[in-house]
């Protein structure tokens, strides 16, 4: 019995044995991407191998149709990629086909020619803590950066900017590119740098309303941050020194809101001032230029917004 049984079993292990072996064969084949009737003749007698080759090239048809729907997918993308950057180009070339950091640049030097001169007064920086410092060095960059993306921009002076002083390492290591900025840094006062008459100290303890801005005037704001509370200290500065003051019209154009505080501020941060500046500059509207730089924290409204 065990050498008949062994006869008996032996034809169908070895069918078994062929059908795995053309099995393994077609999955080699399919790993090249070769079809399995093109390896010789003798391949097509091993079974399956007809139905090996359909799936292979069926395989190979929808892997054909990825590739081509990737194809068109990248196509389209490129497209829609060219006409993005051809209508960035278009904004950005409306101004005398200038792009912005050129059209930037040329404003600037522009101002340094003829527009009105703004100065950071950093003579009373020394009033401040570390912690008010490194807030005024952030309130130069951003004030520098919205005079950059001005249409009329002003020349900006920061005076008495000692070279080793506190205010000086924060302009450093908070600004990138801090030496680079288009404006002039100095350790003079600018007392010694424009005529008296030509200068317009801003303080929000003036009485004098400011009602324009004169491009041969040089408008000059305190180096302090606005939560550092020196009563009168810039206006008393600036009377000591015999300039004219002024004071942003406010008062003139905005009312108190209700707040549960009851806080109203007329005491800005330089970069905020500057924003009132430059925007009373481009429209000549103050409730518009009021808006630009008086938050509502502040406790002041327009009219309108009040109501």
């Amino acid at each position: 019995m065990a050498g008949g049984g062994s006869d008996e079993e032996a034809a169908p292990m070895a069918g078994g044995g062929s059908w795995l072996e053309a099995e393994a064969a077609c999955e080699a084949l399919r790993l090249l991407r070769i079809e399995p009737s093109a390896v010789g003749p003798d391949a097509g007698r091993v079974g399956g191998a007809a139905r090996c080759s359909r799936n292979v090239l069926r395989k190979r048809r929808r892997w054909e149709r990825v590739l081509a729907a990737k194809r068109m997918k990248r196509r389209q993308e490129r497209e829609r990629s060219r006409a993005r950057r051809a209508q960035g180009a278009g904004a950005a070339l409306r101004d005398g086909g200038k792009v912005p950091a050129t059209l930037a640049k040329e404003r600037l030097l522009q101002a340094r020619v003829a527009g009105p001169r703004l100065c950071v007064d950093l003579g009373v920086a020394d009033r401040m803590t570390e912690k008010e410092t490194s807030r005024l060095a952030s309130q130069i960059r951003r004030l520098y950066g919205a005079n950059r993306r001005a249409k009329k921009p002003f020349w900006l002076c920061l005076t008495e900017f000692v070279v080793g002083s506190l205010i000086y390492k924060e302009c450093l290591r908070m600004n990138d590119g801090f030496s680079s900025y288009l404006m002039d840094t100095t350790q003079e006062s600018y007392l010694d740098l424009f005529p008296l008459d030509a200068i317009v100290y801003l303080t929000p303890d003036s009485d004098n309303v400011l009602e324009d801005i004169d491009p041969n005037k040089v408008y000059v704001l305190g180096g302090l941050v606005d939560e550092s509370i020196h009563k009168k200290l810039t206006l008393q500065r600036a009377q000591e020194q015999s300039l004219q003051t002024a004071r942003l019209p406010i008062r003139e154009y905005m009312v108190k809101a209700v707040n549960t505080k009851n806080y109203h501020s007329e005491t800005l941060a330089i970069n905020q001032v500057f924003d009132v500046l430059a925007t009373y500059y481009e429209t000549r509207c103050w409730p518009a230029a009021l808006k630009a730089g008086v938050s509502s924290g502040k406790g002041y409204v327009l009219p309108d917004a009040g109501k």
